[in-house]
């Protein structure tokens, strides 16, 4: 568990870093509406339930994935 945690923790790193980018045009990268699509993945079934309920969003989609690593931190810890 303790590496699904690990690489899981890297990925959402990475979305996060990727979102940042396309964001706000780092590094002479043009801006990019879809730089957040990396995350949704990682937020499964988080996003749907969210969406689901009316409170889907860019800061669900980047919040969601914090859910997951939540219950891989919990699992690996018991």
């Amino acid at each position: 568990m303790k590496w699904a945690f690990l690489i899981f923790a890297v990925l959402y790193a990475l979305a996060l870093f990727v979102l940042a980018v396309g964001t706000f045009g780092w590094f002479g990268q043009e801006q990019d509406p879809l730089s957040g699509v990396f995350l949704m993945p990682l937020g499964l079934p988080w996003n749907f339930v969210a969406d689901k309920i009316g409170i889907g969003g860019a800061l669900t989609a980047i919040l969601a994935p914090a859910i997951n690593a939540a219950i891989l931190f919990w699992l690996w810890r018991r």
